[in-house]
């Protein structure tokens, strides 16, 4: 195809994920055993190193009401800092038993998604800047023509989260904020709140990538 050509082509409608991004991404939350394996929230066994975390919340929308048929999918480094994948080349130990990536879906009650996994460690970003232990999020539900990315940080962070590159993009302290999960404990284990605000005037920081 000649450039002059490529220039004529129009762009492909885009439509939202959904209503049946379940049966086809997480089948069996939607109650449908169809996979040999299914893709699940755990992201952990039980030989993982590292600190055992819960994260959990809510992807709220412009009005205030919990989204319940939101897909989020999850990736993250383990405990050394260092992802499960080739790509990078960290001089880092790898966990065999962490997954590093999850698949979860949103409550169809109550809106409220969990992942249990291990609290990430530090990962050397561009340049060797360490970025501050994070979580990577994409969100997908009806009404969202295109999957929002975005990064959840830790609340008993501080220090590195005031050196992290990424979170220093971000001029103003309030936005910062609405990427950061506070921490508690329910029955001894230690829960990460992480609401996800759409829209509205605490609209969680999104990226381009």
């Amino acid at each position: 195809m000649k450039p002059n050509q490529i220039e004529m082509l129009k762009e492909t409608a885009s439509q939202t994920a959904g209503p049946y991004v379940h049966i086809g991404l997480a089948p069996k939350q939607a109650g449908f055993d169809i996979f040999e394996k299914n893709f699940t929230n755990v992201l952990v066994g039980p030989d993982t190193r590292g600190e055992r975390i819960r994260v959990e919340g809510r992807v709220i929308d412009g009005s205030g009401t919990p989204v319940r048929d939101v897909l989020i999918e999850i990736w993250q480094a383990n405990a050394e800092g260092k992802y499960q994948h080739p790509a990078d080349r960290q001089n880092k130990d790898l966990d065999k038993d962490f997954r590093g990536w999850g698949r979860g879906c949103s409550d169809f009650e109550t809106g409220i998604y969990t992942f249990d996994t291990i609290k990430p460690g530090v990962v050397e970003g561009r340049n060797g800047r360490p970025m501050a232990p994070h979580i990577n999020f994409w969100i997908v539900a009806r009404g969202i023509n295109i999957g929002l990315n975005t990064r959840m940080y830790f609340s008993d962070e501080v220090d590195a989260n005031a050196k992290d590159p990424v979170l220093n993009l971000i001029e103003w302290e309030v936005r910062r904020k609405t990427l950061i999960a506070q921490r508690s404990e329910k029955d001894g284990q230690a829960v990460y709140r992480f609401d996800i605000q759409l829209q509205g005037p605490e609209e969680t920081v999104f990226f381009d990538i």
